[in-house]
């Protein structure tokens, strides 16, 4: 279950940068779209027919971001419920796992709300930085953990 941990930490963090290389992918092929003389108001927005390079950004931005980030939140907790450091409670499993779902969750709701409160964007992208580096310590932790166990039994049997 401590690899199930860390894989899905990873993931996380992995998704973590999709999201940022989509939206700078998208937001790329809007200024390229408006620079060519395109033009972007609510009937295209609206129309869903949008065809620059880079319009496939947002939808990888959306789906990741709503989808596949907070369902491996999710999964990350209840995976930390069962996870164990050979034969013992990987320490602060939870506690990580807790904060990385609180941490998406607080990017979702952002994320929504930048459309009302465009402000909100800054905040958004310095919680994602925060959400990378929850799950990446998360990961680090488990792996960290089973090194530590795995060194202890090789001295343990050397002494034995």
């Amino acid at each position: 279950m401590r690899r199930i941990y860390a894989a899905i930490a990873w993931i996380i963090a992995g998704g973590v940068v999709v999201q940022a290389a989509s939206i700078a992918f998208a937001l790329g092929g809007i200024g390229r779209y408006v620079q060519d003389g395109g033009v972007i108001d609510k009937a295209l927005v609206e129309s869903r027919q949008a065809t620059f390079i880079g319009d496939l950004g947002f939808p990888i931005h959306g789906i990741v971001g709503g989808v596949v980030i907070p369902l491996a939140a999710v999964a990350l907790l209840i995976v930390a419920f069962f996870v164990k450091a050979d034969g013992a409670r990987l320490r602060g499993a939870r506690l990580w796992a807790a904060v990385v779902l609180a941490l998406v969750a607080l990017q979702i709701t952002l994320g929504y709300s930048i459309v009302d409160m465009p402000y909100l964007g800054l905040v958004h992208g310095a919680n994602a930085l925060a959400v990378l580096l929850t799950a990446v310590y998360a990961g680090m932790r488990a792996r960290r953990s089973a090194a530590a166990g795995a060194e202890e039994r090789a001295s343990h049997a050397i002494a034995t």
